[in-house]
């Protein structure tokens, strides 16, 4: 297989990566949440209304839902990704520089994650793309559509 056919059998299954990629990071996002308010998964529940855990927990519970099932999942990814970055920047940064110095590489890689899909949208599999199917809507075309042709 050369290259130019390997980049364009990759290219065209960038959608099918990209929403398997997106139900993964929200399944993960929403058993974080799920521990955080519920205690199960072998962790203690935050109390309710505790600031910010129980409050971070209820957002990474209903944002990764929303994520996973690709419903509203800019705008959850948008607040999923600054919840994230807030997580990061008030509860790890003040133990080290680094990540792997502070405990926060999770906060990190799910911050980016997120961040990624704002920009790039639910990819495939997600209920949204679904229900525009079945009114008649049409996909969005621009520049990174015409790019790619």
């Amino acid at each position: 297989m050369t290259t130019a056919r390997l980049d364009d059998w990759l290219t065209t299954r960038q959608p099918l990566v990209l929403g398997l990629f997106r139900m993964v990071l929200g399944l993960l996002f929403t058993t974080e949440g799920a521990a955080t308010v519920f205690g199960v998964l072998d962790r203690k529940a935050s109390e309710a209304g505790d600031w910010p855990f129980w409050y971070a927990g209820v957002i990474e519970l209903v944002c990764g839902a929303l994520v996973l099932l690709g419903v509203a999942t800019r705008g959850a990814a948008f607040l999923s990704s600054g919840i994230m970055a807030f997580a990061y920047f008030t509860e790890h940064q003040q133990d080290g520089l680094f990540p792997l110095q502070n405990g926060g590489l999770a906060p990190v890689l799910f911050c980016w994650g997120f961040l990624l899909i704002v920009f790039f949208g639910p990819g495939a599999f997600s209920l949204a793309a679904l229900t525009r199917r079945e009114s008649g809507a049409r996909p969005v075309t621009g520049p990174v559509a015409e790019q790619s042709r």
